[in-house]
């Protein structure tokens, strides 16, 4: 297998992430205008969760299956990944969300991505309160994933995408539940607004290493982390 196949399948797999996802929002709120029932949460979250299955079956054998540059640092972390695939797969990971919103441009025009975007309900959640939620979101689905993905079984694949199915089920109604930088500054750019990005980037990283921390501990058992800390620098 060459190299560029696995950057390949991270932009291909995100790209069928965001855009599976993203697409299902616009399907939802255009049935009925900008309210989100409940029903059409769990639409939304399905849609997510599906895309991500599907991903992990075509291409995930080939890559890992990150899809999301949270994943893919708490891998570095565990050393899984070398820091040089880390930069490339962040990379993947952009351009594969990057062209998914700018094909639901082409298709259905910038305003339609712009609702895509994620934003913070400011009526339950500050921004602080808002990169805690993203952290806290993210560490239950990279846990999972560091967990889960150690099987050879392929069942692996649905139980990752069922689990981020529930972390957006939780998270959506505060901060979108992204738990994905990828997913969110894609539209953010093509949809031409930034507002709260830095929630997306910063709180998704340190649910990555929180989460990481979590599984040395409770299921490795490693209580002590300096060696693994020294060995990344």
């Amino acid at each position: 297998m060459q190299t560029w196949q696995k950057y390949a399948a991270e932009a291909y797999g995100t790209f069928v992430l965001v855009g599976v996802g993203t697409g299902a929002i616009l399907g939802v709120l255009a049935t009925e205008g900008d309210v989100f029932t409940a029903a059409r949460l769990l639409t939304v979250a399905l849609a997510f969760g599906l895309a991500l299955i599907a991903g992990l079956y075509t291409v995930g054998r080939i890559s890992g299956g990150h899809f999301n540059p949270a994943v893919s640092l708490a891998m570095f972390l565990d050393r899984r990944l070398t820091a040089t695939d880390l930069l490339f797969y962040w990379a993947s990971q952009v351009v594969g969300a990057l062209l998914a919103s700018l094909a639901l441009a082409w298709v259905i025009g910038k305003d339609a991505v712009a609702l895509t975007i994620t934003r913070l309900d400011t009526r339950l959640v500050d921004t602080t309160g808002g990169i805690v939620g993203e952290a806290l979101f993210t560490m239950v689905l990279v846990m999972a994933i560091l967990v889960i993905s150690k099987s050879t079984s392929y069942s692996k694949y649905l139980s990752i995408g069922l689990t981020l199915t529930a972390v957006i089920l939780m998270g959506a109604a505060f901060t979108g539940g992204s738990v994905n930088p990828a997913r969110s500054l894609a539209p953010a750019i093509v949809g031409g607004d930034m507002t709260d990005i830095w929630v997306y980037m910063i709180g998704p990283a340190v649910g990555a290493v929180v989460a990481w921390v979590l599984y040395k501990v409770i299921v490795t058992g490693d209580t002590d982390l300096r060696d693994d800390v020294a060995t990344l620098m």
